[in-house]
């Protein structure tokens, strides 16, 4: 068996082993958000890295209610997730250039869901190749780009995005 050291990961690893606090909840709350790696509040929901990502810029879009099922959300929740998510596609489309997206939600436990009770979507950039022998094979992801990087280039777009004017509140409008 070949083993892969990745010995920026133990922190977190290890923190969260021993915890059983919901990471959506402790970003909400994240004083710092690069800590949490939280690149966007809005008024009902966040954006964060996925600090165990598939690809480079695996994002996850959760409301701040905890709350299991977009069935239990309201209107301007899920309003604003959907515009949150074009914003991510365009950071994506910006900084990393993929090939296309995957874009989804694993609702409930036998469905995927690694936090069944904080519902979230998930939006992934794919590009032609990216899956290769070591995930298919060796069940060994390759990320060639540390979460700091990512969360520093994925930072500057939203700030830009931000920085055109243009409020959460007159988007939903």
């Amino acid at each position: 068996m070949q083993h892969i050291w990745t010995p920026w990961r133990y922190k977190y690893i290890s923190s969260v082993q021993n915890k059983s606090e919901c990471i959506f909840c402790v970003a909400k709350e994240c004083p710092d958000n690069k800590d949490c790696f939280v690149l966007h509040k809005g008024i009902h929901n966040l954006i964060i890295l996925n600090i165990f990502p598939y690809t480079n810029g695996h994002l996850m879009i959760a409301p701040f209610e905890h709350i299991a099922s977009p069935a239990e959300s309201n209107t301007e929740q899920l309003q604003e997730m959907v515009l949150l998510m074009t914003k991510c596609l365009r950071s994506l489309k910006e900084v990393y250039k993929p090939g296309g997206y995957n874009v989804g939600m694993n609702i409930g436990k036998c469905a995927g869901a690694g936090l069944s009770d904080h519902f979230h979507l998930h939006i992934l950039p794919r590009w032609e190749g990216d899956t290769n022998f070591m995930a298919s094979l060796a069940e060994t992801r390759l990320v060639p780009e540390a979460l700091d990087d990512t969360y520093e280039k994925l930072l500057s777009k939203f700030e830009e995005q931000a920085a055109t004017g243009i409020s959460m509140e007159e988007e939903i409008l």
